[in-house]
């Protein structure tokens, strides 16, 4: 916004609601975050990821519609399209796909400019934002142990936060699916399956120390085998969301 602001570039908003109220609350219609699961006889499962469609994607594109003057259900007339500039660099150049809906047509700048996530951060430096955090929701279960600790260590705030609503997805209403279908087992942030305020996020694997010299962030790359941006057309858990089977959904 500070930057965007003196530019004259409009920041727009959108919103879905809060997903964290929303799994909580037994009335209203969920769609689900990729929890942890371990199911009653003790097999370890996963969640499908329901969330980046319908807190994400859906918001944006509802918002695309009013900005073309042709909102929902409105039919938007041939050739009427918005030009929309998706961040993706040549580290995850496999992501870069076109919109599957006529009035959005994606470009990829830094795949033209074939910078790669090393060229942005060097761009940043120079500019005098080298500390520009990536995007991640606050509470995503793809999280590694770097970005876990991060929070525990930089902002207890966000911390308590993150392990009160750990708690709470035991105790409450988490749903398996935007059905409502409900967890037949436990559900954990956490992919030790246990409480977020006892997993073994201090724990350093071999991946992580390799990294070191890239960052925390690199480190928790190479330690879940997944890329670690975060945005509606690149989710990082895209590859490992498409992999899981239905464990943990109700029958």
């Amino acid at each position: 916004m500070e930057i965007a602001k003196p530019a004259d570039i409009p920041v727009l908003r959108v919103s879905s609601g809060n997903i964290r109220s929303d799994a909580l609350n037994p009335d209203h219609r969920f769609a689900s975050m990729p929890l942890h699961i371990l199911n009653k006889d003790g097999r370890p499962g996963m969640t499908r990821r329901q969330c980046t469609g319908e807190y994400k994607v859906k918001p944006i594109k509802q918002k695309v519609r009013e900005l073309l003057g042709h909102p929902y259900p409105s039919r938007i007339p041939k050739g009427v399209f918005v030009e929309q500039w998706v961040g993706i660099s040549t580290d995850e150049f496999h992501r870069a796909k076109d919109a599957d809906v006529k009035y959005m047509r994606n470009r990829h700048p830094l795949l033209d400019l074939n910078w790669s996530r090393a060229d942005c951060i060097r761009y940043l430096t120079s500019l005098g934002l080298a500390d520009t955090p990536k995007s991640s929701c606050l509470g995503c279960p793809f999280h590694g142990n770097a970005q876990w600790r991060h929070i525990r260590d930089t902002s207890p705030s966000e911390w308590a936060d993150v392990v009160e609503f750990d708690a709470a997805i035991r105790q409450g209403n988490a749903r398996a699916n935007a059905a409502g279908s409900r967890l037949l087992g436990e559900a954990f942030l956490h992919r030790s399956r246990v409480p977020l305020s006892q997993a073994p996020i201090d724990h350093v694997t071999a991946a992580e120390r390799a990294a070191v010299p890239l960052g925390a962030d690199e480190a928790d790359e190479l330690e879940n085998g997944v890329a670690d941006s975060c945005s509606p057309w690149a989710c990082r858990g895209d590859a490992d969301a498409l992999a899981q089977d239905d464990f943990g959904l109700a029958t």
